[in-house]
């Protein structure tokens, strides 16, 4: 038999919303624990109470190697990102807009008098068209090209850090099973 489904809400009373907070804090490190142990994985866990007290959990690495590899890791992403960004902004500079191509193919029509255009320059016209649209959906392509190459080698680069991480961790449980 199950336990109902808990209403998420604020604990008015004190003292229940402190005894909550401590079983639930319990049990949070416990699942964190089991997480660790059954999948072998680094993890922390801080939670800070309605008083601001500091509880924390921490597996394999000591806290601050936890934390520096978690900042390590927030750089390269934010560093991949910011690459990619600043590639397509220059990518982007010679690329005309939709509007600005828009804005070309009407002031074009209007120069041209569309209305008493023979079918030979409104075929020239719509070639001129195409071609540019065409360039658009070129750059476009390139742009979309290489930001999948950037991620591929971002995904590489993580399977690469991974396999070390792996043979790091494999290696402390040997040197860890010889001593114990």
């Amino acid at each position: 038999m199950g336990r109902g489904k808990v209403e998420l809400k604020r604990i008015q009373d004190k003292v229940s919303r402190q005894v909550s907070f401590t079983k639930r804090r319990n049990g949070l490190m416990k699942k964190a624990h089991e997480l660790s142990v059954l999948c072998d994985v680094d993890l922390a866990v801080f939670v800070f109470s309605g008083r601001n007290k500091l509880y924390e959990f921490s597996t394999g690495d000591s806290m601050p190697d936890i934390l520096k590899r978690y900042e390590d890791h927030k750089h390269a992403d934010e560093a991949v990102r910011r690459t990619v960004r600043e590639e397509l902004t220059l990518q982007y500079r010679n690329v005309r807009t939709a509007d600005e191509l828009t804005e070309m193919t009407q002031r074009h029509l209007n120069e041209h008098k569309v209305q008493q255009a023979d079918v030979s320059e409104l075929f020239q016209l719509e070639k001129q068209i195409e071609a540019n649209l065409q360039q658009v959906r070129t750059i476009k392509t390139k742009l979309m090209l290489g930001v999948v190459k950037n991620l591929q080698e971002e995904q590489k680069q993580l399977r690469q850090d991974k396999r070390l991480m792996e043979g790091k961790v494999a290696n402390e449980l040997r040197i860890w099973e010889r001593n114990n």
